[in-house]
């Protein structure tokens, strides 16, 4: 049975675990939070692993952003069983 998320609180979702410090950056022991797929693509279509590990490190942050805030105000009126899509903000794209 699914979970709920701890970005977006939809459930029941099937989730997985994401990171707050990437692991190529040490966080391999690091804190973690259970995310659903839609939500875990968003952040990392969002920021670079290093925006990730130097700034974007705990939910506060994360949800504080005005791309996740608008994500976020859509997707929980989002059915938890649709499959969502993902796409790169114009800026990640010319990188």
């Amino acid at each position: 049975m699914g979970k709920t998320c701890d970005l977006c609180n939809r459930s029941p979702v099937k989730t997985t675990e994401h990171h707050l410090i990437p692991k190529q950056y040490g966080g391999v022991e690091g804190p973690t939070v259970i995310l659903c797929h839609a939500c875990h693509r968003q952040i990392h279509a969002l920021f670079t692993n290093e925006e990730l590990a130097g700034f974007y490190n705990t939910m506060e942050r994360l949800q504080d952003h005005p791309e996740i805030k608008k994500y976020l105000h859509w997707v929980k009126k989002q059915d938890p069983e649709k499959r969502i899509s993902t796409s790169k903000p114009n800026h990640r794209k010319r990188k």
